[in-house]
């Protein structure tokens, strides 16, 4: 008999299934059999990345851009991430600060790294990001779910950071806008939530992986608020480029050193090809499209939000940014992971429960990504009416 011990991690039992994943594999699968499946379930734009990247990718291709970078990125796109900041945010931003990583998940995962120890509790808001989570229970941390809902517009007060905070707790992690809410931090929210962080001596945190794609007049990065701040952000959402894994963070000055330390041991470098071609992301020709894109998401939502309160849906009115609707179900079902199946398995509608992103009243909502053609969308919806209908 082996007598040998499980060298499975006992913390890995806490790390849940990203359950979109699950959705879409599923949905992969019933396309094979002929089935025409609509797509509302993954976060990533219908669209190809635009043609100006896509070019810049076969020149440096061309010009042998092939080999490792530096562990941060290469300087002119730390450079134009720095210039960005200026042209949007009004900030002046050392390119030092900025580092290049593969994807945000390589930058949360840096962070985390950097920010988190053993027996620390982070606070986030519930639902939020899955992976985030799991990303402190793998560094022996507790992540400290903050309960929001409408009522809120999903997102936490000064108020809930006192009250679910504890003697353990070193950070504060938010998203602005949200996943899966689409909801965003406005200014006055961010400046009260930097007091509270400082006031705690808590590091603060803000996902804003969704900037650009954004529907409100002002839509402030923590960072002109709070220069102490961490940042994490991305090339996959506003700027189209899912597949090529390619994200950025930025860190306060007293953190460059250990960042560059980690992001040499984590990773050692981006891709040199995809951080070639995201220059390209910030000529004007790119921008053109990136924002007629942003208009095309806006009619998306502003057909899908309408429609789901047709059919009895209860959503928020407040849905800032991002590409989500995140929907209460329970006129139809207490069980959204069962609704979800239901919809796909019998009407072809791929959406994700509530359940993959948290714990506070998660079986009662369902994220809707607005990702996909009008077209579909309209056959989404066409489809949803007829579960709905058989439900109620």
């Amino acid at each position: 008999m082996d007598q040998r011990k499980s060298f499975q991690r006992p913390v890995l039992s806490r790390v849940n299934p990203f359950r979109v994943m699950t959705v879409m594999h599923r949905a992969a699968d019933l396309e094979k059999q002929g089935r025409k499946i609509v797509h509302m379930e993954v976060g990533e734009p219908d669209f190809s990345t635009a043609q100006p990247i896509v070019d810049a990718a076969k020149r440096a291709l061309d010009e042998g851009f092939t080999q490792y970078t530096a562990a941060p990125g290469i300087s002119e796109l730390r450079e134009k991430l720095a210039q960005h900041y200026s042209k949007r945010h009004r900030l002046d931003l050392d390119p030092q600060r900025i580092l290049i990583t593969p994807g945000a998940s390589g930058g949360l995962t840096l962070l985390a790294n950097m920010l988190v120890d053993q027996g620390d509790g982070i606070l986030l808001s519930d639902p939020a990001y899955p992976c985030v989570r799991n990303f402190i229970y793998l560094l022996g941390a507790q992540p400290q779910l903050i309960p929001v809902g409408l009522e809120q517009n999903f997102q936490p007060t000064v108020e809930m950071l006192d009250h679910y905070r504890s003697d353990a707790t070193r950070g504060v992690w938010l998203a602005s806008p949200g996943n899966p809410t689409g909801t965003i931090l406005e200014r006055k929210q961010l400046q009260e939530i930097s007091a509270w962080a400082r006031q705690h001596a808590c590091h603060l945190l803000v996902d804003e992986i969704y900037h650009g794609l954004h529907y409100v007049e002002d839509m402030p990065s923590i960072l002109e608020i709070d220069q102490s701040a961490f940042v994490v952000n991305s090339f996959s959402k506003y700027f189209g480029m899912t597949g090529w894994r390619l994200g950025w963070i930025v860190v306060p000055e007293d953190y460059i050193g250990t960042a560059n330390i980690l992001a040499q041991n984590l990773y050692i470098s981006a891709s040199s090809i995809a951080q070639r071609a995201a220059l390209a992301a910030f000529s004007e020709e790119a921008e053109g499209i990136f924002e007629s894109r942003r208009a095309a998401f806006r009619q998306r939502r502003d057909y899908l939000a309408a429609a789901l309160k047709d059919l009895g849906f209860v959503i928020s009115d407040n849905i800032q940014g991002a590409f989500y609707i995140y929907a209460n179900i329970s006129k139809f079902s207490t069980d959204a992971e069962e609704f979800c199946r239901l919809v796909l398995e019998d009407y072809g509608v791929a959406i994700t429960p509530g359940t993959d992103f948290g714990e506070y009243r998660s079986n009662e909502f369902v994220r809707l990504a607005f990702t996909t053609s009008m077209e579909d969308l309209e056959l989404g919806v066409e489809r949803l009416a007829e579960a709905v209908s058989a439900l109620v």
